[in-house]
């Protein structure tokens, strides 16, 4: 069976999609809606912007989405997923690609999550970090140990076995990171992120986006869309939208939601978007399935 993954933010590059704005037509039409709905040339930045302009929340998500989600459409007759799933933000993309949200509603929810993110960022000293080569369990041990009222230390993306980012306050991961690293870890790399994701931090965020998702259509999905709270198969418009907010701040569960998307018959991933990390990931989980970009 053939699944269509997403990869979320810090998979932007400088000149991602100018190739396929100057060679589809679908591609431009895309890319200029999406001008037109957030006011301002965001493929100006997207093909000819520096690192740094990328790197701010409130351009690196919707210009991944728009990367993501016009790869996959512009892959005409050869896009006909079975199932879909997306890393964080990524699970936007993966609404879109499934037909549960138009690709004006998914851009501008995008647009919606990376504001009331980049807010919630500003408000306290936050960040994350990736912890390389020590089991789950001993580092959601470590980090329930630390974790206290002003003091957040949480395990936010289980990317595959042996590979998990936490997230939380500075003081708190750094202290995660020496202890993490006494216990035996390869590496507790702090990471160049702009806040706390998926943890505790973002709810002033997550109240913000659920007002926006609460008013938005979501339709059943032509196929099953893994999300990342639970990692499980979901079809009801109602339970992805709770499932969209509760996104924020919980874990992005995306080993289980590769085992499961295997167990239920996946044999064929398609990574849609710039980079190739979430390839990666999968071949780390497990190796006897096929993952690959865009044929």
């Amino acid at each position: 069976m053939k699944a269509f993954v997403f990869p979320g933010q810090g998979a932007q590059f400088s000149g991602m999609g100018k190739d396929l704005y100057e060679s589809n037509e679908l591609a431009k039409e895309l890319f200029e809606k999406a001008n037109d709905i957030l006011g301002y040339r965001i493929t100006d930045i997207m093909f000819e912007g520096t690192d740094e302009e990328l790197t701010q929340t409130k351009v690196t998500q919707p210009a991944v989405f728009l990367h993501s989600v016009i790869s996959a459409f512009c892959m005409g007759e050869a896009f006909q997923p079975e199932m879909t799933a997306g890393h964080s933000l990524g699970e936007f993309s993966a609404l879109v690609a499934a037909g549960a949200l138009s690709f004006e509603d998914g851009l501008k929810l995008v647009y919606a999550r990376a504001m009331a993110m980049q807010k919630a960022c500003e408000m306290a000293p936050s960040t994350m970090a990736a912890i390389v080569g020590l089991p789950d369990e001993n580092v959601e041990e470590i980090c329930a140990a630390i974790n206290r009222e002003g003091h957040v230390v949480v395990p936010a993306n289980y990317n595959c076995p042996g590979q998990l980012v936490i997230s939380g306050n500075v003081e708190a991961i750094n202290e995660a990171c020496a202890k993490i690293k006494e216990a035996g870890a390869k590496r507790a790399l702090p990471l160049k992120v702009g806040g706390a994701f998926h943890s505790p931090l973002m709810q002033p965020a997550k109240d913000e986006l659920q007002a926006a998702i609460e008013k938005t259509e979501i339709k059943t999905p032509k196929c099953p869309v893994y999300q990342n709270v639970d990692g499980k198969p979901h079809t009801d418009p109602q339970e992805i939208k709770q499932n969209l907010i509760a996104q924020l701040t919980s874990s992005v569960r995306w080993t289980q939601c590769v085992q499961n998307m295997i167990a239920d018959g996946a044999d064929d991933f398609t990574e849609c978007g710039p980079g190739k990390a979430l390839q990666g990931m999968i071949g780390r989980i497990n190796k006897d399935v096929a993952a690959h970009g865009i044929l």
